[in-house]
């Protein structure tokens, strides 16, 4: 144990809980870390109380909260997930002839972090650096489809989750479920001229060693295109990402 025993302790929940495809009890949580019940559930309410663990009362669980997304997608900004998109992104953009994009989950927004535009095509919103509400963007829906549902609850537990728009897109939490539940049977996620008049975007979401959404890949081009070409490239190309940095294509 180091000098830091809190700081340890909570290290060793969150590389656990990272490993569960869902919540788990907490007792379990306290076998597996080796946790003294009497300090137990006082260091889960302190990291619940941070964002980075999310308690489930009526299950008796507890999860990866909001907070350890944001760390997780700090990292998938990083320099070497862009460094490997880049290629595979760029390659996307002219086997579709539409601009492309990488986006990774701050919260309850996407920010984009990589964008190959195709020739020809016209400037997007979605530069890089740009962010938007993830549940009206194909990446932010690619994404949140691949979170547990739990993690999705936790991040629009409340009407102010939701923004005000021109009323497009789901606007509580029983309709974000609907339109996640079709990404998943559909294998990728849509949105027509909910970012952009006149532009729709497809998207899939690449997934590490365990299965969770690190980013998402896109490709937007006008409404009305045949967009068949589009969706098989961002499901394969997430899945070469998904392949590079270890985890599920």
């Amino acid at each position: 144990m180091s000098q830091v025993p809190a700081a340890t302790r909570a290290l060793r929940v969150l590389r656990f809980l990272a490993t569960q495809p869902g919540p788990v009890p907490v007792d379990r949580v306290m076998r597996a870390c080796d946790l003294p019940r009497s300090s137990a559930y006082h260091l889960l309410r302190a990291m619940a109380d941070e964002g980075f663990v999310v308690h489930l009362p009526e299950d008796r669980t507890v999860g990866l909260g909001v907070g350890a997304f944001e760390v997780g997608s700090g990292y998938a900004r990083s320099v070497p997930l862009a460094r490997l998109a880049r290629r595979p992104l760029a390659d996307l953009a002219d086997g579709t002839g539409a601009s492309a994009q990488l986006a990774v989950l701050h919260g309850r927004d996407v920010l984009y972090v990589v964008q190959e535009r195709a020739p020809g095509r016209p400037p997007l919103v979605t530069g890089v650096g740009v962010r938007l509400p993830a549940l009206g963007t194909a990446s932010g829906r690619a994404v949140l489809a691949a979170l547990p549902g739990p993690q999705v609850r936790a991040l629009y537990a409340d009407a102010e989750a939701f923004p005000v728009t021109d009323g497009t897109g789901p606007r509580s939490l029983s309709e974000l479920r609907t339109v996640l539940a079709e990404t998943r049977q559909r294998g990728h996620a849509v949105e027509h001229e909910e970012v952009s008049e006149g532009l729709a975007s497809v998207a899939a979401a690449v997934l590490d060693h365990t299965g969770h959404p690190v980013a998402a890949v896109a490709v937007t081009l006008p409404v009305g295109e045949d967009v068949g070409p589009a969706v098989a490239g961002v499901v394969r190309t997430a899945g070469v990402l998904s392949a590079r940095i270890g985890g599920r294509g």
